[in-house]
């Protein structure tokens, strides 16, 4: 009988091994030819607008910072005001929570490999993945202890944590998106949001959605960008338009328009910092007839005044190299000593992304 058993787990050890084997290959398929980014991006619900990406541990690299889940709250929060002088830090919808999540959750920018914020207007998740060596058995012994409501289920396995009564007392200045957390044990991933229905939502097509072309374009030409904020049509075309400034700046920048020449909406948008402390912004157009003509226009308004900006853009950067390729326009910008162009660039007005 013994003999029997023994055989028995060592078939299902056997069989667990293979399947941990094939999940291992088919991720490895499934992203080999794509960038961080875009393997992030491939988590997003269907119907994000707005993705603020963060490659936390590109970012510690490029810093030089040296840490890990024992480092201090102080330690962390000096390499978060470091990230900050370097502009790498602006689309993190974590900074001002990370000191706290470093030492209440488990998880922080220390220790995270990236995280990606998902807005649209149905609701907003914080998408953050862990190295694969991290156990989220931990992180869910850091929530319960800190009195987040477990789920019924496995709680690595998908369940949503409900925090939304302790928050508060857990720590000050707790973004509300922390209020509900999802773990996802396979993927290395934690999810957060403000609204359990859309978390809930957001875990259970996880992987199954797809970005608009546009956005998908633009995420493309962005490469391996350290931060990034990226923009479907439309909302690049709200977020960034000169209607945001006074009448006077709008009156100018009708002028400049129409100096430049042709310039036509766009289907998606991406500013980015680059390793090497370039910025990239990516812009996509409806076909390559489109941004052939932008190139040159969009060239020309980058190279000039900044009315709603104030001064010129040229205060702020210079202008690399303005290239088509296919549907989408890339700007390549080196930022003058001390210029915040990812920050500064990502809301509007900016003239050069006009629609």
């Amino acid at each position: 009988m013994r003999r029997r058993l023994t055989v028995a787990v060592l078939v299902v050890l056997a069989v667990a091994l293979v399947a941990a084997a094939a999940l291992v290959a088919v991720r490895w398929w499934r992203d080999r030819d794509r960038t961080a980014l875009e393997q992030a991006t491939s988590y997003a619900p269907a119907d994000a607008q707005r993705l603020s990406w963060t490659d936390w541990a590109a970012v510690r690299d490029a810093l030089g910072a040296d840490l890990d889940g024992s480092s201090s709250a102080g330690q962390v929060q000096s390499f978060l005001d470091d990230g900050f002088d370097r502009d790498l830090t602006s689309t993190s919808a974590l900074v001002q929570s990370a000191p706290v999540l470093q030492e209440r959750f488990g998880f922080s920018p220390a220790t995270a490999q990236w995280e990606l914020f998902s807005q649209s207007e149905q609701g907003a998740v914080v998408i953050v993945q862990m190295p694969d060596d991290t156990d989220l058995g931990d992180v869910a012994d850091e929530l319960e202890h800190s009195g987040f409501t477990p789920p019924g289920s496995d709680p690595t396995a998908g369940g949503v944590w409900d925090g939304s009564d302790v928050l508060p007392q857990v720590g000050a200045n707790l973004t509300p998106e922390l209020q509900y957390v999802a773990l996802d044990a396979d993927e290395h991933l934690v999810l957060t949001s403000d609204n359990a229905g859309y978390l809930r939502d957001t875990v259970d097509q996880l992987g199954d959605g797809s970005l608009p072309s546009g956005m998908a374009d633009v995420v493309a030409a962005s490469g391996e960008p350290l931060s990034a904020a990226v923009y479907d049509g439309p909302y690049a075309c709200s977020a960034l338009a000169m209607s945001h400034a006074d009448r006077s700046d709008q009156q100018e920048a009708d002028q400049l328009v129409a100096q430049a020449g042709e310039v036509n909406p766009v289907t998606g948008f991406a500013i980015s910092a680059q390793p090497g402390g370039d910025v990239r912004v990516a812009l996509g157009f409806e076909n390559g007839d489109q941004a052939r003509t932008n190139a040159d226009t969009r060239s020309v308004l980058a190279s000039g005044p900044a009315p709603g900006q104030g001064g010129d853009f040229t205060d702020r950067f210079s202008v690399d190299s303005a290239t088509a390729d296919g549907d989408v326009v890339t700007l390549d910008l080196t930022p003058t000593e001390g210029s915040y162009v990812l920050s500064d660039l990502s809301s509007g007005p900016v003239l050069f992304a006009t629609c």
